[in-house]
């Protein structure tokens, strides 16, 4: 294959860079929260160091990153697209009853550009947890800071518009961002005509998937890559609902090219329908969840780098390479063999209903399989 015509999509699962990230930053908001347990957000750093060690305050703006970026340096991307689920702001009024509320002072977000991050999909149950203008402030200061953003909007057509990142010589990647109320987005978020909001999934219905196909269509053009981000689903649980999978089928089916699933706490399934790529759950990838006990069983504190390769002529999936990283003391950092290993064989095991296997490679990164006729 012409490789000239390939485009290298970097994807990950939630990238929460508040709360106790935000305090070990060089800059941080103030700390107070307003949950049931924790009222300071600088205990979940102590809870990290209790667990892993000491962290050296502050850090600089590349350091949660870790060991996965120099891994992106060194096998090269076009477009590098992550979930925010995090307020960029510094108001003080959180959303009222929003047990959970997560802000990053926004002079911290040198740590977003640090990485070259090319979008940021705010369709999620956090980037309002600070009110309207939080999400505001949010979507201002990553456009000053030269990072694209959707799923969210100053009405319901500004939301629901992509991110359209071009890729010089080779097409575009056309991103639509979307949260759903599986995932626990209060319905109340949904931007409307006249309100800022996300752009919000009510249902997962066939007419739902048929209306954001078409909408998706009317931006398509030859040579664009067409990612649908979506925010769905609970945090914790392998099991993949029938609504979800017939929902992604019927978006690429109406033109999408490539799924990236996320919510979820830890990995989930991967299955590749009609050679286009679905992501069910990408799991967590930078958190402050660091040293909190429960659901140890399905170990968030590993995380997947997806170096995705697609066809920009044909929209189909070429390569599908999984970069394992584990979390300690709020660093990304490559894993030890064992920990791939017991990677590669939960992907083994949750990709048998869809047809597609892991193999681990001498490096500790696993490259997907899959049949060219592979379907649920």
């Amino acid at each position: 294959m012409n490789q000239a015509g390939v485009i290298s999509i970097f994807l990950c699962g939630d990238v929460m860079t508040g709360r106790g990230i935000d305090q070990v930053l060089p800059y941080s908001v103030r700390p107070v929260l307003y949950e049931t347990y924790v009222q300071d957000a600088r205990e979940y750093v102590q809870l990290a160091e209790a667990a892993h060690g000491r962290i050296a305050r502050p850090v600089d703006f590349a350091y949660i990153w870790g060991d996965a970026l120099e891994e992106l340096e060194r096998v090269g991307t076009d477009a590098r697209i992550v979930n925010l689920e995090t307020s960029v702001t510094s108001s003080e009024e959180p959303w009222l009853y929003k047990e959970i509320n997560y802000r990053m002072n926004p002079k911290n977000v040198a740590s977003i550009t640090a990485a070259r991050i090319d979008c940021c999909c705010l369709a999620n149950n956090h980037v309002l947890d600070w009110g309207y203008p939080g999400l505001i402030e949010t979507m201002k200061t990553l456009d000053t800071a030269g990072v694209s953003n959707d799923g969210a909007g100053l009405n319901a057509a500004k939301a629901a518009a992509p991110a359209v990142l071009n890729i010089a010589d080779k097409g575009r990647v056309l991103v639509f961002a979307f949260g759903s109320v599986t995932s626990g987005i209060p319905w109340e978020w949904c931007a409307t005509e006249h309100r800022p909001g996300l752009n919000m999934l009510m249902n997962l219905s066939e007419d739902t998937a048929r209306r954001i196909a078409a909408e998706i269509r009317s931006y398509k053009q030859p040579g664009d890559v067409a990612v649908a981000s979506i925010h769905w689903g609970g945090n914790w649980g392998y099991e993949i609902s029938a609504d979800q999978v017939d929902f992604a089928h019927r978006l690429i089916e109406g033109g999408v090219d490539l799924i990236h699933g996320h919510s979820s706490h830890h990995v989930k399934a991967v299955e590749v329908y009609r050679e286009r790529l679905i992501l069910y759950g990408c799991g967590d990838f930078i958190t402050d969840y660091e040293g909190i006990g429960g659901y140890e069983e399905f170990r968030s504190d590993l995380a997947l780098m997806y170096l995705v390769k697609v066809d920009a002529n044909t929209g189909q999936l070429v390569e599908v390479r999984l970069v394992p990283m584990q979390s300690r003391r709020f660093r990304l950092n490559r894993v030890s063999r064992t920990d791939a290993h017991w990677l590669w064989n939960l992907l083994n095991e949750l990709g048998k209903p869809f047809a597609t296997e892991a193999q681990l490679e001498a490096d500790a990164s696993i490259v997907l399989r899959w049949r060219a006729d592979s379907s649920y």
